[in-house]
């Protein structure tokens, strides 16, 4: 891996590292080499904090929401995570750097972007971070029941297929609305119902389906 992507890599974890409260976070992005998720024609702006285009309609999240995301989600090693849409596969490898490839498992609407993410993963060392082609509406089922879920694409409301299958106590991120979204945070009471706080405007790619 040429220098410059690591220099540049550890800038863009000074220019996060305000924003969360995790080191791990840190650690996790400064592992995880972004410009091999992105295009190569835009790797030379693979560590600007931005959102890139990946093909398909789709972006690579900006890095400092893909950090804030897994601060909010503050998981443990060992975790099971569900992440809905699961794109290039970028935001699945911090996740899997924060809980152990083998314990996230991504659902992406595009099959061709799934393929192409599992390939990624696997070149990557990310062998066991598992993907499949399905509605990110119904979540994972077979899995369930997961510690966390995230959701990566903006959506009317948090799919209640992806809240059932989150375990009481777990937690949920999603951003929620249509156009302009907030970023709902979110703990599964035992009765189902959420506990919700909302952590601000962001702006993703709509969920398909």
């Amino acid at each position: 891996m040429s220098d410059s992507y690591e220099s540049a890599r550890r800038r863009l974890v000074e220019t996060v590292a305000s924003r969360v409260d995790d080191a791990r976070v840190l650690e996790a992005l400064e592992s995880v080499p972004r410009h091999e998720f992105v295009p190569p024609h835009r790797r030379d702006s693979a560590y600007a904090d931005r959102p890139l285009p990946i093909g398909d309609g789709q972006t690579i999240s900006a890095p400092h929401m893909v950090a804030i995301m897994a601060d909010l989600l503050a998981v443990d090693p060992g975790d099971d995570v569900l992440e809905i849409g699961t794109g290039c596969g970028y935001h699945a490898a911090v996740t899997a750097e924060l809980v152990g490839d083998e314990n996230v498992y991504s659902v992406e609407y595009g099959g061709d972007l799934a393929r192409e993410a599992r390939d990624r993963l696997a070149d990557l060392g990310y062998d066991d971070v598992s993907v499949r082609v399905g509605d990110g509406r119904e979540g994972w089922a077979e899995h369930a029941p997961y510690d966390a879920a995230y959701v990566t694409c903006a959506t009317p409301e948090v799919p209640p297929a992806v809240v059932e299958q989150v375990r009481a106590g777990g937690q949920l991120l999603a951003p929620v609305g249509t156009g302009w979204q907030t970023l709902v945070d979110a703990t599964k009471r035992s009765d189902g119902s959420l506990e919700r706080t909302e952590r601000g405007g962001v702006r993703f790619v709509g969920m398909r389906g």
